[in-house]
């Protein structure tokens, strides 16, 4: 079987793209170890003061923790209601589907700024109300990250159940099974890789969410995007450098782990 390679032209271009979008992350690196108190390159000596400072700081591992915390919640918050939606549109296929579609993504479309504004006026309401699910909480800032991200988990998962075939579905009906067996045992199966996905990405986007936030938040709730912000607002502290080359790393890891796995079921697959 012939197998198309890229010719010289298309592998010399695709590595100038790499190469070009690398850049930034790259040159954080040498930044993160300057002995200065300001954001430079470090000329002839290197220091790890701003790597002790990330360790000494409270403030960085409790924001971290934060955002991990609400990342999780918003992430099953948002993908849930995703799930529900996506699949009350598959099996039902109203006939309004698309205009229901269109207003399940507006918050994707919409200028962040509009839904920043709105969320935080109605967080604001809800602070009147009780003081858990309420501005500046991070129950608050879990439910408005969930609104922002829940879109993105919508198209993932649609375009999941595209992919199956309803003949599946109609066959368990037809032999007895109920609305949740078909939905457990049926479809569920077939579409988690879709669900795996947007738990993924959804928590990724509400663990960098920083436009919302600055507007749902004031002290108390500091995520480690609105720290990492603050930071550069107030003294463009090189911390942020430091911490920034942590979450490279932690991605970078991340990557080429999944990636080995991945390579390693497929060696046992081939073998088998």
């Amino acid at each position: 079987m012939n197998v198309l390679r890229p010719g010289p032209l298309a592998a010399t271009l695709a590595l100038l793209v790499a190469v070009f979008l690398m850049m930034p992350l790259v040159a954080v690196i040498p930044v993160s170890f300057t002995p200065t108190r300001y954001l430079s390159v470090p000329d002839a000596e290197w220091s790890l003061r701003h790597y002790r400072a990330l360790v000494e700081n409270p403030a960085w591992a409790e924001g971290a923790w934060l955002s991990i915390r609400i990342g999780v919640v918003a992430a099953l918050v948002a993908t849930g209601l995703a799930l529900m939606f996506s699949l009350g549109i598959w099996m039902l296929q109203p006939r309004f589907a698309g205009l229901l579609m269109g207003l399940a993504l507006l918050p994707m479309v919409a200028p962040p700024v509009v839904s920043a504004l709105t969320l935080y006026f109605f967080l604001i309401t809800l602070s009147k109300v009780n003081s858990v699910v309420a501005y500046d909480t991070w129950a608050g800032v879990a439910l408005a990250h969930a609104v922002m991200i829940a879109p993105f988990a919508v198209v993932l998962i649609s375009v999941a159940l595209a992919q199956v075939d309803r003949r599946i579905d109609l066959a368990a009906r037809s032999m007895g099974a109920g609305l949740w067996t078909r939905i457990g045992r049926v479809i569920l199966p077939n579409i988690r890789f879709g669900i795996l996905t947007a738990l993924f990405l959804t928590f990724v986007l509400s663990w960098e969410e920083i436009g919302v936030t600055l507007f749902i938040t004031s002290v108390d709730a500091v995520t480690l995007p609105r720290l990492m912000w603050m930071g550069l607002r107030d003294n463009i502290d090189p911390a942020i450098a430091a911490i920034s080359v942590v979450l490279i790393v932690v991605v970078v890891t991340v990557v080429l782990a999944r990636t080995a796995v991945a390579r390693s079921r497929a060696r046992r697959q081939a073998r088998a």
